[in-house]
């Protein structure tokens, strides 16, 4: 009996990964958009009158609220709230994986195509600074370059080290998170966005390999 309910419950769970249902959930779209019939991705400029992250480069997206049906439905619906687009001419291509950004944190992409005429007159300038566009065919040939942040773990002051071995000699183990940044023109893509950029540019190159196609 035991078994089989917790057979059963493990079967429900296997969508999630651990602490899914607790973490801070956010969901992006990297627009696909056609410019003199090229493909191009799309980004935004928050405004600088944002109170967190004026100024920097990113996709459209942002909370998945307890109103939405999905991760899917939040992105489209931030990036018709951001970028003005009807929500219905987002023709949705894919997802990617989810990317875990630490344990409390974690952000579902999607790869859309959207109207760049509509988007270029109607985004939101309360919250969107300008837009750009990046060709594909660029970021498949020019490589990122990435520089490395060390962190270190630092322990609370009621941390009860009496109940680890060494206690508060304890060797922790200091890790260096990988940052990558894209210069294309005036702008540099960095953070989270680039991350994500970046294995989407390796999932079209590893397509492109593997089918031998240009």
């Amino acid at each position: 009996m035991f078994l089989d309910k917790l057979k059963n419950q493990l079967h429900q769970n296997q969508s999630l990964f651990m602490g899914e249902e607790t973490a801070f959930r956010s969901a992006i779209l990297i627009p696909l958009v056609q410019v003199d019939g090229e493909w191009h991705i799309l980004f935004e400029v928050r405004s600088l009158t944002m109170r967190k992250q004026p100024g920097d480069i990113s996709f459209p997206g942002g909370r998945i609220d307890a109103t939405d049906a999905s991760p899917l439905a939040a992105a489209v619906r931030e990036t018709s709230e951001e970028l003005g687009v009807d929500p219905d001419t987002v023709n949705v291509v894919g997802q990617l994986s989810p990317y875990i950004a630490s344990p409390s944190f974690v952000v579902y992409p999607f790869v859309a195509t959207i109207d760049y005429d509509q988007t270029i007159h109607c985004y939101n300038k309360e919250e969107v600074e300008e837009v750009f566009t990046v060709p594909v065919n660029w970021l498949l040939n020019h490589e990122p370059y990435m520089h490395s942040v060390a962190i270190e773990p630092m322990p609370s002051s009621d941390f009860p080290f009496d109940k680890i071995m060494n206690g508060a000699q304890y060797q922790w183990r200091t890790r260096a998170m990988e940052e990558w940044f894209f210069d294309y023109e005036q702008y540099t893509i960095w953070g989270l966005t680039a991350r994500i950029l970046k294995h989407f540019i390796e999932i079209i190159n590893r397509s492109k390999k593997s089918t031998g196609k240009n």
